[in-house]
């Protein structure tokens, strides 16, 4: 495996701008920006991923930890937090920064080892990390054995359909032509010499999260929205 997205990162933290490339499956690259936004604070996010900060409580699994920027926040806040990656230089740098416990883990891997938590955040699109319909409604079943009785999951995630670009509507059609939701990516990382491996991803609009929802003992309790595609939902039990 090569890890493209912890070259970036550690690339970003040690003071090279790093520009941060994504490849899907047909071709299309998109140059998603400098990195430095996975270093940034809370004063630098996001209105919807501030307000997602006051649905956090107690013990955090923060999946798709990255740098750390909600983690090392949440900390300070005096949450205990563990954060998972499978990204070695991810990991690395969120031990540079002084994130206090991450380990490196597959989110489908996680288990009652990790002991229980109280909120699972999914921030950054990590809603995405659910990779396919049917793969989330398996893992929410799976949350519900590590959480507590009143836990919540805050999950940001985007709304693939709010686009008028021909090459995204071909994919969404491509997709739904496979019995796929439009939002179901194969993305990899790309970063200089350096090609991540292809990732399943999946990105869904606020109907589609409460349909993959329903039976999986989760509903959806709130959704913070932004003026554009992007909004944060608040599951709980």
């Amino acid at each position: 495996m090569s890890d493209a997205f912890g070259e970036l990162l550690l690339a970003q933290h040690t003071g090279t701008a790093a520009y941060e490339v994504y490849e899907r499956d047909d071709g299309f690259l998109d140059v998603i920006g400098d990195a430095s936004a996975y270093f940034s604070a809370y004063p630098q996010w996001s209105a919807i991923q501030q307000q997602a900060m006051a649905q956090v409580a107690g013990r955090v699994l923060d999946v798709g930890v990255g740098a750390g920027r909600f983690a090392l926040h949440l900390q300070a806040k005096g949450h205990p937090v563990v954060g998972i990656d499978v990204s070695p230089g991810a990991l690395e740098v969120c031990r540079q920064r002084g994130v206090a416990d991450v380990r490196s883990l597959p989110f489908h891997q996680i288990d009652g080892s990790l002991g229980v938590f109280d909120t699972i955040l999914m921030m950054g699109n990590n809603f995405g990390l659910f990779a396919t319909p049917q793969r989330a409604r398996w893992l929410l079943r799976r949350l519900k054995g590590v959480t507590s009785p009143d836990a919540r999951i805050v999950a940001e995630s985007r709304d693939v359909y709010a686009t008028d670009r021909p090459g995204h509507l071909a994919y969404h059609r491509r997709n739904q032509a496979r019995d796929k939701l439009a939002g179901e990516l194969r993305i990899r990382c790309r970063f200089r010499q350096y090609t991540g491996d292809w990732m399943p991803y999946l990105m869904v609009s606020q109907t589609e999260m409460a349909q993959i929802v329903e039976g999986t003992g989760w509903r959806i309790d709130e959704i913070i929205p932004s003026s554009g595609s992007q909004y944060v939902a608040v599951l709980t039990k």
